[in-house]
């Protein structure tokens, strides 16, 4: 990837989610990002044995999720369609594993179940 003023933005912004899980911050992370970065992730997360799924968006983006083992197999089961597809219900679970504001999601799947 070359040096620092090198590096794409979307790249930088993976670094850091990456940052953030190997921390503790987060336990999953969710990032839409070009395809074009694609093997680039897949082979920093293999090389740190890092659990993770992509999901094809459209001919262009990726979803990538990753994170812990028990979070990604619950993901695997729940994530069967586009993410806009998701029920209220899914889309609050997904949400709150992401680590997302509990009461943000409260009012998100309100708002989807009046919808």
């Amino acid at each position: 990837m070359g040096n620092g003023g090198n590096i794409p933005g979307e790249v930088k912004i993976f670094m850091n989610h990456l940052y953030e899980f190997k921390k503790g911050v987060r336990n999953m992370v969710l990032y839409t990002v070009k395809r074009e970065h694609e093997g680039f992730m897949k082979q920093r997360l293999e090389n740190q044995d890092i659990s993770y799924i992509i999901q094809e968006v459209g001919e262009t983006k990726i979803n990538l999720f990753f994170g812990k083992p028990e979070c990604l197999e619950a993901i695997r089961h729940m994530i069967l369609r586009p993410l806009n597809q998701l029920t209220p219900e899914e889309d609050f679970i997904l949400g709150a594993m992401l680590g997302y504001d509990i009461c943000q999601q409260c009012k998100r799947y309100c708002g989807k179940r009046r919808a």
